[in-house]
């Protein structure tokens, strides 16, 4: 299973793939007219406005040529306007702009950022200039990252553990609160018997439970992009499930359904188990299998199903007693 940063990792390497023809081709054209601001300004405008090779480039926003000293070379060559005054800038301590061995020939890709100009995701792309068998500097693009193709990552990628502190001032005054009985605490059970029907009869696919607030959201499989709130009041009454008609369990729920009362009555255990470090929020999603909790200092987790109806009850106390 990818970590989400191995994912990021193959991600540009693809993009870089992707880009490697039309900048080996750009950057050999500014090898004709190496030495020539004016053609380099020109070559690289014809390249922008005129359907050369940033035709293949989607989103091209900015496109400049600097040497190997990191002195830029050529002007800022953009879709609204050349700007001159940019020449002579020195940008060797740009780390895009040293490139390893093993990379000479390949396109470099910088960190993604936010554009100063469009506050939008972009990446900077670089390719080695050659003449005479000689590196003598770079082409650099800067390209809007929403105008890339990028391929859709696997909802896997999200399924490990993670565990997340919060506030620390929460933290520090820990044990000068305890635990005040909510509503929802009062009926607990009849609350969660009637969240297990919703989710294993009724079609909800994920449910965020809000114990110390007395309130549930509801996601709806069919219905992914809305959520439904119910007050305690309302989530009390078995009639609710009237106002979700039975669509049986999701076809694609990683959890199976004669777990979901399992899932649900560990809830119950870790917000009952003690007074001071206790669950104010829970949340299950069927289909990625996920759970989700939040104690009362403030530390938070994410977890496969599978993880957290594994872990011994002495793992949360023993948490929960640190």
């Amino acid at each position: 299973m990818k970590m989400f940063s191995e994912f990021v990792e193959a991600e540009k390497e693809r993009l870089a793939d992707y880009l490697q023809q039309p900048m080996a081709e750009l950057a050999q054209a500014c090898s004709g007219c190496w030495g020539d601001v004016v053609a380099l300004d020109g070559l690289l405008s014809d390249r922008l406005f005129d359907g050369g090779e940033c035709s293949q480039l989607p989103g091209c926003e900015l496109l400049y040529v600097v040497d190997c000293e990191g002195t830029q070379v050529s002007s800022n060559v953009m879709p609204e306007m050349v700007n001159r005054l940019v020449r002579g800038q020195h940008l060797s301590d740009r780390p895009y702009f040293s490139i390893d061995q093993e990379k000479r020939g390949r396109v470099v890709l910088s960190d993604v950022y936010i554009s100063q100009a469009t506050r939008r995701s972009c990446i900077t792309a670089i390719f080695e200039v050659e003449r005479l068998q000689e590196i003598v500097g770079f082409v650099a693009i800067d390209l809007r990252l929403s105008a890339l193709p990028q391929e859709k990552r696997e909802s896997e990628l999200a399924r490990h553990w993670m565990q997340i502190k919060g506030d620390p001032s929460v933290r520090q005054t820990l044990f000068m609160q305890e635990r005040q009985v909510s509503r929802m605490d009062q009926q607990l059970d009849d609350v969660l018997s009637t969240i297990d029907e919703l989710m294993v009869e009724r079609g909800v696919f994920h449910t965020e439970i809000h114990f110390s607030s007395s309130r549930a959201m509801l996601w709806l499989y069919d219905e992914p992009h809305q959520y439904h709130i119910h007050v305690l009041d309302e989530i009390l009454q078995p009639s609710v499930c009237l106002g979700y008609a039975g669509q049986g369990y999701p076809q694609k729920a990683m959890v199976p359904k004669e777990r979901v009362g399992e899932i649900l009555k560990k809830f119950k255990l870790l917000r009952l188990a003690d007074e001071v470090v206790y669950l104010r929020d829970a949340s299950l999603n069927l289909v990625n299998g996920m759970v989700g909790l939040h104690f009362s200092c403030d530390g938070q987790h994410y977890m496969p199903y599978e993880a957290f109806l594994s872990a011994e009850d002495s793992f949360w106390f023993g948490e929960m007693a640190a």
